[in-house]
């Protein structure tokens, strides 16, 4: 099985080729971005999967997937993402992707998935597809005294997604890769949620998000 690996985070792209170069029938290829992706993909191909990450510069929320798709004999794509929103993944579903990796999964059944996706059949992890932790987080804000309900339902669903990205750690460069927006209106988002939330840093506001069951 050869594999394409896209990612911009060259510790995640160099520890998954790693651990699935270690399986005797696995070769892979590794690049950072999705230029480089449709240049692996023209004269190393053919490859089984292409994993590209939603995030990486040239995706351009569900773009860069499309440029790969719309290409003639185009390969089997597998997106993989650590805060892909679950419509997105709908949709790139629709788009016509063999399945979506999320970057939690254990290495184990990350290699299942793929091998699985190899022989044609289409994956999603089970809980994400079945919108669980949609459903945790709902049950979770219902459970909430009024004062945390209340601030819960001021954020708009922007601003909610940015907030449960703080929450992981992650950069406003990245979130505005993921979110196909620019940074400069991140960083307003931003803004916004510390003056919400009262707070002056993102160590802060993710504490205070964590504490009222927001992410």
């Amino acid at each position: 099985m050869r594999l394409l690996i896209a990612d911009d985070h060259k510790l995640l792209r160099d520890t998954l080729g790693s651990f699935l170069a270690q399986q005797e029938d696995i070769t892979t290829v590794t690049v950072g971005d999705i230029t480089e992706a449709q240049r692996a993909i023209a004269t190393c191909g053919p490859f089984d999967l292409v994993l590209l990450d939603y995030g990486m510069p040239g995706m351009e929320a569900l773009d860069g997937l499309q440029s790969i798709l719309s290409q003639e004999n185009a390969p089997a794509v597998v997106l993989i993402s650590g805060m892909a929103p679950h419509e997105v993944v709908e949709r790139a579903l629709r788009m016509g992707i063999r399945g979506f990796l999320h970057k939690s999964m254990p290495a184990s059944s990350t290699l299942n998935a793929l091998r699985f996706m190899a022989l044609g059949e289409r994956y999603v992890p089970v809980d994400f597809m079945m919108g669980q932790a949609e459903r945790r987080d709902t049950e979770t804000a219902l459970a909430l005294p009024p004062g945390m309900r209340a601030l819960a339902q001021s954020l708009t669903p922007r601003e909610t997604e940015v907030l449960q990205a703080l929450c992981h750690g992650h950069t406003n460069k990245e979130i505005a890769r993921a979110l196909g927006l620019s940074e400069p209106t991140i960083k307003l988002h931003v803004k916004t949620l510390y003056r919400r939330l009262g707070v002056s840093n993102r160590t802060q506001a993710a504490m205070v998000a964590r504490s009222q069951g927001l992410c």
